[in-house]
């Protein structure tokens, strides 16, 4: 099978169907970053492991004239304000329930959920992973950040100690400072959650290394 574009799920997204015929396959759904779209991060399926059954997702809110967002930001507005959280709270829940139903659609192994997120996708990969550590078992952080206003009411009742996070970060980042990176990569550990974290020599975005070392680090990991 070939990439599928689908519309039957909560979001929208395309498909890189798993190619080694296991029948119930690990997952890894893609999260994009502010004002793209499933497009973006798709572009790295054909570098990842045949085994992975790849969803990549279209974030809810349409941003003219292509691009989608996952919440709305304001970028006049100092942190701390600048996140619209009802709706980043609203694409928190859609993204649950989007994997569940592509978890039944799809006959994908519960147990074997992965998040891959760039910026904002980071942010609400984050978000539900904290919140739902039951339902998700790696995460790939790219360009992102930890935002505890995100968290579901259930964070820290669930068992966090299984969860495993891949971080990364350009050193010279001037959208997201690196320096918001390294203070979530401390509070995560601070969880007790098995986290790598490393940075690079670039700005807002991922590099051939980088790409290269979330590919070594993933193995036995989803």
């Amino acid at each position: 099978m070939g990439n599928i574009r689908q519309e039957k799920l909560p979001l929208d997204h395309l498909l890189r169907p798993n190619t080694d015929g296991e029948p119930r396959p690990p997952a890894l759904f893609m999260l994009h970053g502010f004002g793209s779209n499933e497009q973006d991060l798709f572009s790295f399926a054909p570098e990842l492991p045949e085994d992975l059954f790849i969803i990549s997702l279209r974030a809810p809110y349409q941003l003219p004239p292509y691009g989608h967002a996952w919440y709305s930001i304001n970028f006049e507005a100092p942190r701390g304000k600048w996140n619209d959280v009802e709706q980043a709270k609203n694409s928190r829940d859609l993204l649950l329930e989007t994997i569940e139903e592509a978890i039944a659609k799809y006959h994908l192994d519960a147990d074997r959920i992965s998040l891959l997120g760039f910026s904002q996708g980071s942010i609400l990969s984050y978000a539900l992973a904290l919140s739902h550590p039951e339902r998700v078992k790696s995460v790939f952080a790219l360009s992102g950040f930890f935002d505890p206003e995100l968290l579901a009411p259930e964070f820290r009742s669930g068992n966090l100690s299984d969860l495993q996070i891949y971080a990364s970060h350009g050193q010279t980042d001037m959208v997201i400072p690196v320096a918001w990176a390294q203070q979530s990569a401390d509070f995560i550990k601070s969880l007790g959650i098995d986290l790598h974290y490393e940075e690079f020599p670039l700005g807002h975005g991922v590099s051939a290394q980088n790409l290269a070392n979330f590919k070594s680090w993933m193995k036995g990991k989803y």
